[in-house]
């Protein structure tokens, strides 16, 4: 188990790296932003799927291509929908406000990079770690596990706060692993984070787990109380995000559950006592 745990990481964690610096390196030019974005993803899908053949010698049925683009599509529309109702609730207070047309070119970058991010961190999270722990410690305990792990991993990010950590476990973490337990399949995950950034800073220009996006389609500002708006973290630290995310979790594991997706603790049993020297 830890060998291809982390053979398979340091596979997707290479090229994450390598994709992240490329489109770092061409900030401020959006076109090739969604070039290098998109080609991060690709190339992230290709090294999973080559690495977990190689070291588990089966075949990669969690991004295989078969009903992939139905699974991604379900998955964005989820996502986007979710942030969509998170923005409604802020916007009904007055804190979301709309001064009109922002950066359609911008919103094309921000494509390419939160693809690359949906994508390289799904692997890494929920088609490894999550995937993979899960085998010794079943669903419950390798979600909260990977949730923790995922939140923390968000606390590197500007503007970044304990609380938009612990908001991103509970809302992100637990509700991507959830996707996958009830699909068995990374794109619709893939499609839930991915919708999800992408409506967050490509169409209604938030700040996006504490990091700061170009404008997107929107010209659009938000204010007001922290647990309202996340403040500096962004909507990602709202209770409206907590809230609509656990829901979706909810519905996720019940799918899991009537599936019979979820996998159970693996209990080690006792050696078997010595047989009595026969007289």
């Amino acid at each position: 188990m830890l060998m291809r745990l982390v053979w398979q990481l340091l596979a997707v964690v290479a090229v994450a790296m390598a994709g992240s610096q490329c489109v770092a390196a061409v900030e401020g030019n959006a076109w090739l932003e969604l070039a290098l974005g998109l080609l991060t993803a690709v190339l992230a899908l290709l090294v999973y799927g080559w690495v977990v053949r190689r070291t588990e010698r089966r075949e990669v049925a969690e991004v295989a291509r078969t009903g992939a683009a139905g699974a991604l599509g379900v998955g964005t529309l989820i996502g986007v929908a979710l942030f969509g109702a998170v923005i409604a609730n802020i916007a009904f207070l007055g804190h979301y406000t709309v001064d009109g047309l922002g950066s359609p070119t911008g919103a094309a970058g921000l494509f390419g990079f939160m693809a690359a991010a949906a994508v390289t961190e799904e692997l890494i999270f929920r088609g490894v770690l999550f995937r993979i722990i899960e085998e010794r410690i079943g669903t419950w305990l390798s979600l909260t596990l990977t949730a923790v792990l995922f939140g923390l991993s968000h606390l590197a990010n500007p503007h970044a706060s304990l609380w938009g950590a612990i908001a991103i476990a509970i809302e992100a973490g637990g509700m991507l692993a959830a996707a996958y337990a009830a699909t068995r399949t990374l794109w619709v995950p893939i499609g839930v984070h991915f919708g999800w950034n992408f409506a967050a800073g490509g169409v209604f220009s938030t700040e996006v787990s504490g990091n700061g996006t170009p404008q997107g389609l929107l010209d659009a500002a938000t204010s007001g109380p922290k647990l309202i708006s996340g403040g500096d973290f962004g909507p990602e630290g709202s209770v409206y995000s907590i809230l609509f995310c656990v829901l979706a979790t909810v519905v996720f594991l019940w799918l899991a559950r009537r599936r019979g997706n979820l996998v159970p603790l693996r209990r080690r049993t006792a050696p078997a006592a010595a047989a009595a020297p026969s007289r």
